[in-house]
C-alpha cells in the first residue's frame, strides 16, 4: 500500500518531517538537561550502550545506533579526550578495538540514566499509557527491517 504520492505530497506533512522535528525537540531538551554533565545528547547512545555492555566496539555502536561509523568514531574520539572512554586491544584480532567506560564515564552514564527519564516523561506527559504503548509499537514496526 502506498501512503504518499507526488500529487498529494506536502513536505511538512510527511513522516520524516514529524520524526525529525520530534527528534530535534527531544535533543534540544536533553542538551539543556545534560548541561552540567559535560556531554550532549549526541553522546547519550554511545555512553549508555557501553555502560549496559550492549556494545564493546565502534562497529557495534554504529550498528545498534543505526549511524555512520565515521560519526561514531568522532564521538568516541571526543569521549576519549574527555576521559570517559578508553580504547584497548583485548582480542587476538589486532584490528578489533575494544571500548570501555572509565570511572568518569560510568559516572556520567549513571547521570544520564537519572536525567533522561524526566526529559522523556515531560515530552510524553500528554500521552495515555495506551497511546504510549501504541507509539512504541508503531516505531518498532517502522524500524523493523
Amino acid at each position: 500500500m502506498s501512503h504518499y504520492s507526488e500529487d498529494s505530497f506536502l513536505p511538512v506533512q510527511h513522516i520524516l518531517f514529524a520524526l525529525s522535528k520530534a527528534r530535534n525537540l527531544l535533543t534540544a531538551e536533553m542538551d539543556v538537561a545534560l548541561a552540567g554533565t559535560g556531554v550532549s545528547s549526541s553522546h547519550v547512545g554511545e555512553l549508555l550502550l557501553l555502560a549496559l555492555g550492549d556494545a564493546r566496539s565502534s562497529a557495534e555502536l554504529s550498528r545498534l545506533l543505526g549511524i555512520n561509523s565515521g560519526f561514531v568514531t568522532r564521538v568516541v574520539d571526543r569521549l576519549e579526550r574527555r576521559g570517559l572512554v578508553r580504547r584497548g586491544r583485548n582480542s587476538p584480532d589486532r584490528r578489533v578495538v575494544d571500548l570501555t567506560l572509565t570511572e568518569a564515564g560510568r559516572h556520567v552514564a549513571g547521570r544520564i540514566a537519572e536525567i533522561m527519564p524526566a526529559v522523556l516523561n515531560r515530552r510524553l506527559s500528554g500521552f495515555t499509557p495506551l497511546e504510549f504503548a501504541t507509539l512504541c509499537r508503531l516505531l518498532g514496526k517502522l524500524l523493523d527491517e
